[in-house]
């Protein structure tokens, strides 16, 4: 198996991974991240969590009309922490110290999550947080603006994408092993619709940036991704 060999450069690197929703950026940047000894960071995590405390407190209702200033206001003491909580040490958000995480990945935050994310004092929030993160640097970081708006200067940058069916498919798959009950269309609909949203809202729209690798995993295995990670970081640091 091939070894990071760079010691002294792991803990500067920053490796930006962003695209479409479902695409699974969380998992692979995750693997990335153990594979090579650097902190994963779960960026829509972050959106995710602005968004259950935006429901929650009802400042965005069932048709995604938010009430901005108690929602900005509500923001500015808000408390988003990840904790290596998981059953095997992974990474969990908690929410003004409560864990949050299957809340974040129901269908309903998903469905507003595009809208919270496109307020530009939302997106300010979570930068502030990615910037503590990325100031010790030797981290991976999933999300939409990663590598254009957070980390420009980010050592290696990958633009994550598949077919709207396949990531609808993973989406209901994920859901159905959680032990919910969706509806295949309405997934893919709401994968459709974060598309829209997300490439054509004004701040900081979803974009590929363009020193960006592209990463087309409609027809790849988790190990296809791998394998085509562990090529390029030979190629650029062996």
């Amino acid at each position: 198996m091939f070894v990071f060999n760079m010691k002294m450069k792991k803990e500067r690197i920053i490796i930006a991974i962003d695209g479409h929703s479902s695409t699974g950026k969380s998992s692979f940047a995750k693997l990335i991240a153990s594979k090579y000894g650097l902190i994963y960071v779960d960026t829509g995590a972050l959106y995710r969590g602005v968004s259950l405390f935006a429901a929650r407190n009802s400042f965005i209702d069932r048709n995604n009309v938010i009430d901005t200033a108690p929602l900005e206001k509500g923001v500015a003491n808000l408390n988003l922490q990840f904790k290596p909580s998981g059953p095997s040490g992974e990474s969990e958000l908690y929410m003004d110290g409560e864990l949050v995480e299957r809340e974040i990945r129901t269908l309903e935050i998903s469905s507003k999550v595009s809208f919270i994310a496109a307020l530009p004092f939302v997106r300010k929030f979570v930068d502030s947080i990615l910037e503590k993160y990325g100031a010790e640097r030797g981290v991976v970081m999933d999300g939409r603006d990663i590598g254009t708006v957070v980390f420009p200067d980010a050592e290696l940058k990958i633009f994550m994408t598949a077919s709207a069916e396949v990531r609808a498919t993973r989406r209901y798959r994920e859901m159905t092993a959680r032990g919910e009950n969706p509806d295949y269309n309405e997934v893919l609909k709401n994968v459709r619709e974060r598309d829209f949203i997300d490439e054509n809202r004004e701040t900081a729209p979803l974009r590929r940036a363009k020193d960006a690798i592209l990463l087309d995993n409609s027809d790849m295995t988790i190990q296809d991704q791998l394998d085509w990670i562990e090529k390029i970081i030979k190629e650029r640091w062996n």
